[in-house]
């Protein structure tokens, strides 16, 4: 039998043991349990990377940057000569641009280039414009940036690209001030192909063939008058009376009554007068002046059998398939001119304004000759193919005849002479015995050289 002293050390030995393997048991326990943790751990681990790889791959497929937040909306405000039909066709202009540039919204406004010239230099004296492109005429251009009031565009406008001259009427100071847009020529006489058909008439070879063109289509049943006189502010009698100038009096004589070398009461001058224009007034081959725009249906229709006027006018008739023209036969030149656009510098849009002055003078020439305006482009980057159908044969008839193109005399001289010239013209039409008198007022108030 076991002593009382041995039952005392086989108890504690055997709750020791009974700790021991209670230790090893929660041991494999904790190790199995860890083991599920781990697993569960490392499948958690997959499973992110998992994740991390779809989402590296679906990163991989958006755009290296981020997209380019849209430019603020700009307005500008363009102001031009054109109304009705030549309204629609510079719109053709601003669409094109801001086709390519959306965030630009243009607003076109209609005002006369003698309305330009008499309202807007007191608004620039007041520090303020009332559009950020503006068409004007050229001496108004130059005058304008000369005194201040206008944003240099020598920077912009390239003169090696353009047709010669055209740039150097709004120059001053060295500075280019004005960007050239398309040119509009006034090549003569314009007729009905048909009309000549009906009536067996032919284009004049000399100045006695046109004389008896006029008689014949004086003695028409319903014709009122051989030649249809337009009228507005007066410059499409400058028009004819150019034309006569350049023809009898020759291309010189035209750039020296601009430059005032030659003056209105000279000899020479009086003589295109008294031989050519004087006697077909007193002859009654000319209509009484009327609104020039009024007058194109009425010439039309039978009304007139000719009608002196620019090439726009290819534009604003029902068929230009059935319209030609002829210059007088003598004639050496034909007057053409370019619209102008300059900017302001009070405009609070100037950089849109520059891009946008851009494109007038050089794409958007394109675009604005290869719809009906009547117009050629001045840029002469321009092939000829992209004008409109019956501007290309105007333009061939023109260079197939080896005319100068000059500049026209009332819009050089500009100023207040151009006026009294357009109201004198007016005059000598209603009254032709006035000759001396208009020349006389014509010569003391023309500009000296």
């Amino acid at each position: 039998m076991m002593s009382a002293k041995q039952n005392r050390l086989i108890i504690p030995a055997l709750a020791l043991s009974i700790i021991a393997l209670l230790v090893s048991l929660y041991a494999v326990v904790a190790v199995q349990s860890l083991a599920a943790s781990i697993n569960e751990l490392q499948s958690s681990l997959n499973e992110l990377k998992n994740t991390v790889s779809s989402l590296q791959q679906q990163l991989a497929k958006l755009p290296t940057q981020l997209p380019t937040p849209p430019a603020p909306k700009v307005k500008l405000v363009v102001i031009g000569p054109w109304s009705g039909d030549e309204a629609k066709y510079f719109q053709a202009v601003i669409d094109a641009y801001v086709k390519t540039h959306p965030n630009v919204d243009i607003e076109y406004r209609t005002m006369r280039a003698e309305d330009v010239a008499a309202v807007m230099p007191v608004q620039f004296a007041a520090g303020v414009a009332p559009g950020d492109v503006i068409f004007g005429w050229a001496w108004f251009i130059a005058k304008m940036g000369k005194e201040g009031h206008l944003v240099d565009l020598t920077g912009v406008v390239n003169e090696k690209e353009y047709v010669p001259g055209i740039v150097d009427t709004v120059k001053a100071d060295g500075k280019i001030w004005g960007a050239p847009f398309t040119m509009w020529l006034k090549p003569g006489f314009w007729y009905r192909k048909s009309f000549f058909q009906k009536y067996g008439l032919a284009e004049p070879k000399s100045y006695s063939e046109f004389v008896q063109l006029l008689e014949k289509i004086k003695g028409i049943q319903g014709v009122k008058n051989p030649l249809a006189t337009g009228d507005g502010v007066g410059w499409p009698i400058s028009d004819i009376v150019e034309h006569f100038i350049i023809a009898y009096g020759g291309p010189q004589m035209q750039l020296n009554l601009i430059s005032g070398k030659t003056r209105f009461n000279d000899p020479s001058v009086r003589k295109v007068f008294t031989d050519y224009i004087v006697p077909l007034l007193q002859k009654g081959y000319f209509s009484e002046p009327t609104e020039w725009t009024t007058v194109i249906p009425k010439w039309w229709a039978g009304e007139y059998g000719l009608y002196f006027m620019g090439t726009w006018i290819t534009g604003m008739v029902q068929d230009p398939s059935d319209l030609d023209f002829f210059p007088l036969p003598e004639s050496k030149g034909v007057v053409g001119g370019a619209d102008y656009a300059f900017i302001p510098k009070y405009s609070r849009n100037v950089d849109a304004a520059i891009d946008f002055i851009k494109f007038l003078a050089t794409e958007g020439q394109g675009v604005h000759a290869s719809v009906p305006s009547g117009k050629i482009p001045t840029w002469t980057k321009v092939p000829v193919s992209q004008l409109w159908g019956p501007m290309q044969s105007v333009y061939s008839k023109i260079t197939q005849r080896g005319m100068a193109i000059l500049p026209d005399l009332d819009d050089s001289v500009g100023g207040d002479w151009q006026k009294l010239f357009w109201d004198q013209l007016k005059l000598l039409w209603v009254n032709p015995g006035a000759l001396d008198s208009v020349l006389k007022t014509l010569e003391a108030s023309q500009p000296k050289p």
